[in-house]
């Protein structure tokens, strides 16, 4: 792949920035939005935990959970994004269910052991440091809280092992992992993990 289109590809869905990345959220927005709506499904949020989103995008997610649970944290480090987000979850923020911050799997900016939920949707590959991204996720879910992460297969960083393993480095338990096929011909397979932090 020649380095203009890895360019256009990472300015639109890498890191979404400027009009490219506004086009590339709209994308985003319609080609995760099964996948989305079954991790948020699979989390099983309730209306009494608090639940950070890491990376919603266009905030499809995002809205979903903060319809189930009494509060989403949107993280994201890209403002087209956030803007997005923002726009789309407009009626939940006004209702203080969703909140928006610009920030990382890696710095997230929430206190210690504040979620009881940790959802992470096709970014997990962006991530400047995925042990330092695990690591702050485990420390902001409380004891007993649970991570859900799903990825495309094909582009997960690493095998499916071996980001299982990286999970348990950073001191998750409890870890399931399974693969889900999103509908769709042309969509790719998922990876996704299930685990915890230890009560």
């Amino acid at each position: 792949m020649s380095t203009t289109i890895e360019q256009i590809l990472d300015r639109a869905f890498g890191h979404p920035r400027g009009l490219l990345g506004r086009i590339g959220g709209a994308v985003m927005a319609q080609a995760n939005g099964a996948t989305e709506s079954h991790v948020v499904d699979v989390a099983r949020l309730t209306p009494e935990e608090t639940v950070l989103m890491v990376g919603p995008g266009p905030g499809v997610g995002l809205r979903l959970a903060g319809r189930r649970a009494a509060v989403a944290h949107g993280v994201d480090p890209s403002p087209e994004m956030l803007a997005q987000a923002q726009a789309r979850c407009a009626a939940e923020i006004a209702a203080g269910r969703v909140r928006l911050t610009r920030g990382s799997a890696e710095r997230t900016g929430l206190d210690e052991a504040s979620v009881d939920v940790v959802v992470s949707v096709n970014n997990v590959q962006l991530w400047d440091d995925r042990l330092a991204g695990f690591h702050e996720l485990r420390r902001v879910l409380r004891p007993g809280g649970r991570l859900i992460l799903s990825a495309h297969d094909k582009w997960l960083p690493v095998p499916r092992h071996a980001l299982a393993a990286e999970l348990v480095d950073a001191g998750f338990t409890e870890l399931q992992t399974w693969v889900w096929q999103p509908p769709g011909v042309t969509a790719p397979l998922a990876a996704q993990f299930r685990a915890q932090r230890p009560a």
